[in-house]
């Protein structure tokens, strides 16, 4: 039986910039996967956006501090993640969606976040190839921006591995061992560990294995498609979303890569649960109705491949963050939301500090807030 300060279960988009942040604080670091790399569950599938521009106060905080880790990462790590700081834009061709926005705006000024409202003259100078026709404006916030997800995972891992941090894949965690109401060991397929910290980030499949130790996780996957395009030269710089409902549809979303193809994905509706990854056929032509409804201009590009991932989800749209309410030693960070990319690195941050037992003030109410034991009354504006 090996022995640890903390075991990480969960390899992904928030497990491993945890693993990072403990390791870096000190702390002897086991990270556990099932599958046979990093980021090879839902990670692989994320689109790489990174903003900070949502509506609830613990999320923005998180947003700021994760743009803040990626932005500078190239600089203070010296590793190319393929960082574009382009912005989001929240287009509105209808009336009732420029009020939603146009408040939303406000109350995230509110929060310290830099954003503004464009009428559509504006906002075409930004996106000069969005439909023209019926355009009332929409919300524009410049520090966002994408990178790869798979270029920022893998030098997360290298960095945590430098910091002495040690990645175990194919190994799955079966049980927990427990004395006195306190967590003693994981036991995986392959043995024991001892330890009296795990930090449970296991994704789409957080609910089956928090069953193990007695926590009820309210986290359900379901299922969104993307694609990506052949590549062309430079001509969007934000990450566009139309939040117009269509068939089949309640937004969809598009930015164009650094190499020049154009990356796009919609949010179902009605939203597709299951852990099915299988890609469908029905996707590409109602995503590329959509699309070519927001830009014309994209109608000329030709689809190289579609893709389908899960976005682990809660009943209001927020992760759960915070300790076990079951079993002491156990720290949640699930049901992201599909957001655990863009929330990683201050999700990991935060974790560290509070199982290291440094947690700040403002630590403590972003804990308060996405809490796994709140209630579920309302949620954010824009999910």
């Amino acid at each position: 039986m090996s022995a640890w300060d903390v075991v990480v279960v969960g390899a992904g988009s928030v497990g491993t910039p945890t693993a990072l942040s403990l390791a870096e604080a000190g702390a002897k670091v086991l990270v556990l996967d099932t599958l046979h790399g990093v980021g090879h569950g839902s990670n692989k599938a994320a689109i790489g956006g990174v903003r900070a521009t949502h509506s609830q106060p613990a999320k923005v905080a998180l947003g700021l501090r994760s743009l803040e880790v990626f932005s500078t990462w190239r600089e203070r790590r010296g590793d190319d993640i393929e960082w574009r700081p382009g912005g989001y834009v929240f287009a509105a061709w209808r009336a009732n969606d420029a009020t939603t926005l146009r408040k939303l705006v406000q109350e995230q000024c509110a929060l310290g976040l830099e954003i503004e409202w464009l009428d559509a003259a504006e906002l075409l100078e930004v996106v000069p190839d969005l439909e023209p026709s019926g355009l009332v404006g929409g919300s524009y916030s410049p520090r966002d921006g994408h990178c790869s997800p798979l270029l920022a995972l893998e030098a997360f891992r290298a960095h945590a591995e430098r910091a002495g941090a040690e990645f175990r894949f194919n190994e799955s965690v079966i049980g927990v061992e427990s004395a006195h109401g306190r967590l003693s060991a994981i036991v995986t397929t392959r043995g024991r560990h001892a330890t009296r910290h795990l930090v449970h980030a296991a994704g789409a499949w957080a609910r089956e294995l928090a069953v193990s130790w007695g926590d009820n996780l309210f986290v359900k996957p379901d299922a969104h498609e993307a694609g990506i395009t052949e590549p062309v030269a430079p001509f969007l710089a934000p990450l566009v979303v139309d939040i117009r409902p269509g068939p089949g549809s309640a937004n969809v979303y598009f930015f164009q890569h650094a190499s020049g193809q154009v990356v796009f994905c919609l949010t179902p509706a009605p939203l597709i649960w299951g852990d099915d990854t299988r890609e469908t056929s029905e996707f590409l032509p109602v995503c590329a109705q959509r699309l070519i409804a927001a830009m014309p201009r994209l109608s000329s590009l030709r689809v190289r491949r579609t893709w389908r991932g899960l976005y682990p989800m809660t009943p209001d749209g927020s992760p759960f963050v915070g300790p076990s309410p079951t079993l002491e030693g156990v720290f949640l960070t699930a049901g992201m939301c599909g957001q655990g990319f863009m929330l990683g690195p201050a999700v990991g941050e935060l974790v560290a500090r509070a199982v290291l037992g440094a947690s700040t003030p403002r630590d403590q109410e972003i804990l308060h807030e996405l809490s796994p034991t709140r209630s579920f009354a309302g949620g954010e504006t824009l999910r």
